[in-house]
């Protein structure tokens, strides 16, 4: 009877409190949003099942848990808290991007510089809430929409909150059906969002190759900060344009990228166990998330309103929801957005434009944050 009084309290039963309860039923609502809803299901998935997996109660000091130093978890969690996945993650954004329409346009990269507004509104708003200035960095990034750019930020200036901002930052991707829409609707007229956009011109292929140097050289000489980041997003992409090495390129859009990202989103998942997770800060994330992504997304549209009273070739402003970086949701959403309105304007290639814009111009904002906040 002892012995068997022993075992049961070690059991999860015996050690569960009602925090894990709490975060297995947030874990569980990520599951089905993945699964029957399809809500970025790449994401949700894993992070879903990783929250899962860090709320199952165990005894502390047997090196289970993924704070514990030599557990399996702990060893995986290694590369969110050095920024290794999201390095790997952006080298294979990098080999799936496609320049050609932001090349074609370039005056659409003003929409994803434009974007950006949100972090700069929450950084000051955090600070003002009594967030410590490294603190309020990394919950400013939020509003680049952009996970492994928040993952690797906070890793740097406030690893403590790796947990709560990365799944806000994920969480608010995964929701851009539901938060971004509503607010392209209130900024723009039924006139505004049928206009249409000409043809993007033919792009070379010459072009194409010469970005990626260029921009490594432009973005990384104003903030090398950005280098971990946008210097495997720009190698990715020369992978891709130069057609020379298409069994790298294709192995960093696939079979790298989906490691990292896996890997990414367990442990991310994992990290967010309810004693460590559970607390004011992680609440004020929460909020202060969908306020920077708000505030993004009509940044973006009002700014395309802006430029349009001084241009005679009108840009459709629900492009500026795209200046956000996530890749490629917010462009898609902006495309059926536009859709409703007109079945024939498609607005897809235009708004990748603007995303695109918005991935390099995050990362560009992390490196002058890191590099001020240090």
């Amino acid at each position: 009877m002892e012995l068997l009084l022993q075992f049961l309290s070690n059991t999860g039963f015996y050690l569960a409190e009602y925090r894990n309860f709490v975060m297995l039923g947030i874990g569980s609502l990520f599951v089905y949003l993945a699964i029957a809803k399809q809500y970025e299901p790449l994401l949700l998935l894993p992070i879903g099942f990783g929250v899962l997996i860090g709320n199952i109660p165990f005894f502390k000091g047997f090196g289970l848990g993924i704070y514990e130093q030599n557990s399996v978890l702990h060893y995986l969690y290694f590369g969110v808290t050095t920024g290794v996945y999201p390095s790997i993650v952006f080298l294979g954004l990098g080999a799936m991007t496609d320049f050609s329409s932001l090349l074609a346009r370039p005056k659409l990269m003003l929409l994803g510089a434009a974007a950006q507004t949100g972090i700069w509104a929450t950084l000051l708003s955090a600070m003002a809430l009594g967030f410590m200035p490294n603190e309020a960095a990394s919950i400013a990034i939020i509003g680049g929409a952009d996970g492994p750019t928040s993952i690797f930020l906070t890793a740097k200036l406030a690893p403590h909150l790796i947990g709560p901002i990365a799944i806000a930052a994920y969480s608010y991707m995964a929701l851009i059906p539901i938060i971004q829409p509503p607010i392209m609707r209130l900024l723009t007229t039924r006139q505004e969002r049928l206009i249409r956009m000409p043809e993007p011109r033919p792009v070379s292929k010459k072009e194409l190759m010469i970005f990626p140097v260029v921009g490594l050289f432009l973005c990384c000489f104003l903030a090398p900060a950005s280098i971990p980041l946008l210097g495997p997003f720009f190698f990715g992409n020369i992978m891709k344009e130069s057609g020379v090495v298409d069994r790298l390129a294709n192995t960093a859009r696939t079979a790298v990228i989906d490691t990292a990202t896996i890997f990414l989103g367990l442990t991310v998942g994992a990290s967010t166990q309810g004693d460590v997770f559970l607390n004011p800060k992680s609440v004020g994330i929460f909020l202060l998330g969908a306020v920077a992504f708000s505030i993004a997304t009509a940044s973006g549209v009002i700014f395309a309103k802006i430029m349009n009273l001084f241009m005679t070739e009108k840009i459709n402003p629900l492009l500026g929801a795209a200046g956000v970086s996530a890749v490629p949701g917010s462009a898609r959403e902006v495309h059926l957005v536009g859709l409703k309105e007109d079945p024939t304007n498609f607005l897809l290639m235009h708004a990748m434009a603007c995303n695109s814009s918005g991935v390099i111009g995050s990362a560009v904002c992390a490196g002058i944050l890191w590099s001020f906040m240090m």
